[in-house]
């Protein structure tokens, strides 16, 4: 990023460099969001704020456009990759000031399968909008998300799989999440090409979700729900 760059942005108050991020995350500007995000925390932003307000409110603007099919996949990409340079700024900010988070989530993709640009796009996005997300990479055996839940804790597991030989394998580790007595503690999610609806119904799933932008709608939906209940 030029000087000139980083003294327009310096120069910006605190509503107008907040709608430029918006655009910059929107076009995948890295260094400037970062240049962004630091200007804020100088200016005696709460790290939290900075996160809502600033990176999920820009990112929330990128899902809905992927949604709509007005961006496409290496754009998200980029853009979820300038959050991230955010991100690093503000995780240990955020772990200081225990800030609240939305909700946080396991994924990885099934026993058998190798694929994985789409659940990084989810882990991303989901991140983006304010998730704790642990990536358990590809090729997860029931055993392996079994044993990531009781050490992580997490709200939602999220299960990814790209061939249709691999995607009945959901249904193992919600089999084995039901025989345990553990199914109701958790969300679960699932995603990728060859999935629908009624398979995730099928399964046990509480929803699939077709892309990343509606993993976020469908996570936000369900933990706000989960909430409520616990509190009611």
């Amino acid at each position: 990023m030029s000087d000139e760059a980083e003294i327009i942005l310096a120069d910006l108050d605190d509503d107008e460099l907040v709608q430029q991020m918006f655009d910059d995350l929107y076009d995948g500007l890295k260094e400037e969001i970062e240049e962004a995000v630091n200007i804020l925390i100088a200016r005696g932003w709460a790290p939290y704020d900075v996160l809502t307000k600033a990176l999920v409110g820009g990112m929330t603007i990128v899902g809905a456009d992927f949604r709509d099919g007005i961006l496409f996949v290496p754009e998200v990409l980029l853009a979820a990759n300038a959050m991230k340079g955010g991100m690093f700024i503000l995780k240990p900010l955020l772990a200081e000031t225990g800030a609240p988070r939305v909700g946080k989530m396991v994924i990885g993709t099934v026993k058998g399968d190798i694929h994985d640009i789409g659940k990084n796009l989810v882990g991303m996005m989901m991140e983006g909008a304010g998730f704790e997300v642990v990536d358990l990479g590809i090729n997860n055996s029931v055993e392996v998300y079994l044993e990531a839940m009781e050490k992580e804790g997490p709200d939602i597991l999220g299960m990814s799989a790209l061939l249709t030989t691999t995607m009945p394998y959901m249904k193992v580790v919600i089999d084995t999440m039901v025989e345990q007595g553990i199914r109701d503690d958790y969300i679960v999610l699932v995603g990728g090409a060859p999935l629908n609806e009624e398979f995730g119904r099928a399964i046990g799933a509480d929803a699939y979700c077709r892309d990343a932008a509606v993993a976020v709608e469908t996570a936000k939906e369900w933990v706000g729900r989960k909430h409520n209940s616990a509190n009611a």
